[in-house]
């Protein structure tokens, strides 16, 4: 029993030697390679960024133009694209049913008119006679009723009269300043209803650009340090501009808010309708630092970039966290976290490890992104 054991013991003994041979003779693994990697030299400079957009040219005034009462338009005098002036008669109604209204209300003043100078006749006789001691004062007080009630209806009848000359100017449409005719909505024999829009009426004097803007391009315009605007058929001509307003709420349909930028002092010659460019203008008060948004890493949710060590164009890697001014297209500016001269890996940083010996490509001209 016992030589079988040593037997076992022996054989066992050999073939563990004969392991540590074996991994004595295997190669040692090759070396991981130098990853070559781009660079850009921090470079901390006042930065500008432009952003532009197509829009169209509007009036910001622009009315639609109702009549007051409902009928039949029996005219129409003006044409889309018509200069008018204030107070220019542009459409009229059939009068006919308000004449007769007016007819109305003057017979039945006629009639009140008789009405109150009776009363008024009596009461005076009545006051004489009770004066005298000849009627009672109730009866006086009769005489006083009717005489009220007949002035109450003499002065509603007058009104009625007012309204149904209103009723008359109404059938006529004028304009309620200068400007410009942008549409119309309805032809000479067709009936309209009070209140439906017939044209519109847009206020040339000062013009505005509208175009529409994504959700995430907002804070731009907010942010815009200048607005410049020049129109495709005069390019070589910039306007500056005033953001108005942007909509509160995004397009149904596209998912962008609207925006009305004013023209400050835009020329006769910009004409409703015609398509114009509008420039966004951003410029950062302090230095920041731009690079391209490839560059950017996040650790613990925080942005942060590598940044390169070394000489003759190799050397290591370290992560370091910067602060954020802001992203723009396809760039982020950052304000803290570097310093001039320090270089940054711009591209395939996700394939990078803390103390990583890489090898630098060209870089790109100027570090910009």
């Amino acid at each position: 029993m016992f030589a079988m054991r040593e037997t076992f013991s022996r054989a066992a003994l050999a073939a563990a030697l004969v392991v540590v041979v074996a991994a004595c003779d295997r190669p040692a693994p090759p070396p991981e390679p130098v990853r070559p990697v781009r660079v850009a030299t921090v470079t901390p400079q006042a930065f500008e960024s432009r952003s532009s957009y197509t829009g169209e040219v509007r009036a910001r005034y622009e009315t639609n133009l109702a009549f007051r009462i409902g009928g039949k338009l029996v005219a129409r005098y003006v044409e889309i694209g018509s200069e008018v002036k204030k107070g220019a008669l542009l459409g009229r109604l059939d009068p006919d049913d308000t004449r007769l209204q007016i007819q109305n209300a003057r017979a039945q003043l006629n009639a009140a008119q008789a009405n109150f100078n009776q009363a008024q006749t009596e009461l005076n006789r009545y006051r004489k006679l009770f004066e005298s001691k000849v009627v009672s004062q109730a009866e006086l007080d009769r005489r006083q009723n009717t005489y009220n009630t007949a002035e109450a209806q003499l002065e509603s009848v007058r009104s009625q009269l007012r309204v149904a000359q209103n009723q008359m100017d109404y059938t006529e449409l004028h304009a309620d300043a200068d400007g410009v005719i942008t549409a119309i909505s309805a032809e000479a024999g067709q009936v309209v209803a009070s209140g439906q829009t017939v044209m519109k009426l847009a206020r040339p004097e000062e013009k505005e650009v509208v175009f529409n803007v994504a959700e995430n391009r907002l804070d731009e315009l907010r942010n815009a340090t200048g607005i410049a605007i020049s129109l495709w058929a005069q390019p070589e001509t910039e306007y500056s501009g005033v953001v108005r307003e942007i909509a509160p709420g995004a397009d149904p349909a596209t998912r962008t808010y609207a925006v009305k930028v004013s023209v400050q002092n835009a020329p006769a010659s910009m004409r409703l309708g015609m398509t114009a460019s509008v420039t966004i203008l951003r410029r950062s008060d302090a230095n920041v630092i731009a690079l391209p948004l490839a560059a950017l890493y996040q650790k613990d949710d925080k942005p942060a970039v590598w940044v390169f060590s070394g000489t003759d164009g190799e050397g290591k890697v370290e992560l370091r966290p910067v602060q954020v001014a802001a992203y723009i297209e396809k760039a982020v500016l950052i304000a803290d976290g570097l310093k001039q001269g320090e270089k940054v890996v711009t591209a395939g940083v996700h394939k990078l490890i803390p103390g990583q010996t890489v090898r630098l490509l060209p870089e790109v001209a100027g570090g910009k992104p």
